[in-house]
């Protein structure tokens, strides 16, 4: 089964609940709702752009991957996204800079 037919079969679900793989080359998204993200862990392939995106109605986020020494994303309000392009195979855990209890991770493997 391919990604397109599974995404038309389940309206989309499929990648934003269970976090399937993303193939080399594509953009996966993270959305931010209630304090989660979601899906909290997402594989993806190198090459992969990974766009979070705020689907708060009142609450901003940033995305922060503080173990690597990079810096903050900005803050993002309701509606507004970012993004980040995986090119190396690893563990990269990340979480939301004004709520820190708020994690995630973005697997990559060939």
């Amino acid at each position: 089964m391919t990604r397109r037919f599974l995404l038309n079969l389940l309206g989309g679900a499929a990648v934003v609940l269970t976090g399937l793989p993303a193939w080399a080359g594509e953009t996966a998204r993270v959305g931010m709702d209630k304090n989660l993200f979601v899906p909290q862990v997402l594989r993806v392939k190198p090459g992969t752009t990974v766009e979070w995106v705020n689907d708060e109605k009142r609450t901003s986020h940033s995305v922060f991957f503080e173990a690597e020494g990079l810096a903050e994303s900005d803050r993002l309000f309701p509606g507004e996204s970012w993004k980040r392009t995986f090119d190396k195979a690893g563990t990269y855990p990340y979480r939301c800079g004004p709520h820190p209890e708020m994690v995630g991770t973005v697997e990559v493997a060939p």
